[in-house]
């Protein structure tokens, strides 16, 4: 079992990989993962975010990064502040992906939401401005 501080430290290291590397870091991520991770996010899949599709396992995490990394393109990704109690992490960001179809921009506060068992990532859920999301998949 792995402490709060273990985690957030796991957890700074994956984040600032993923804003250097603007999203070039999935391996990173899947490392810390859980075989059995459960994903879940709030657009839920909707039409033009179909990677938020709640998912179980490494192939889920999997697609939903394919998913991202298809359609959107990282500005920033600043993970501000971690909370740790037992075995959850939650994670304040302010973000900006650019949606590569329409060229239009997202930003939004970021909350991401961890629950970590025997030093693996079981359990993700992140919340962001779902609708500036939608919304920059729509076409003028």
């Amino acid at each position: 079992m792995s402490t709060p501080d273990e985690n957030v430290a796991k957890l700074r290291h994956a984040y600032q990989q993923w804003h250097d590397t603007r999203g070039g870091s999935v391996q990173t991520w899947l490392d810390l993962m859980a075989d059995d991770v459960r994903m879940r996010s709030g657009p839920e899949g909707k039409a033009g975010m179909d990677f938020t599709r709640p998912g179980a396992g490494k192939a889920a995490a999997q697609a939903y990064f394919a998913g991202l990394a298809a359609d959107w393109e990282m500005l920033h990704f600043n993970a501000d502040e971690f909370i740790a109690q037992g075995d959850r992490v939650v994670v304040l960001s302010l973000v900006a992906f650019r949606f590569k179809a329409t060229g239009k921009v997202a930003e939004s506060a970021k909350v991401d939401v961890f629950r970590f068992r025997d030093g693996k990532v079981a359990e993700f859920f992140e919340f962001f401005d779902t609708a500036a999301a939608l919304a920059a998949t729509r076409p003028d």
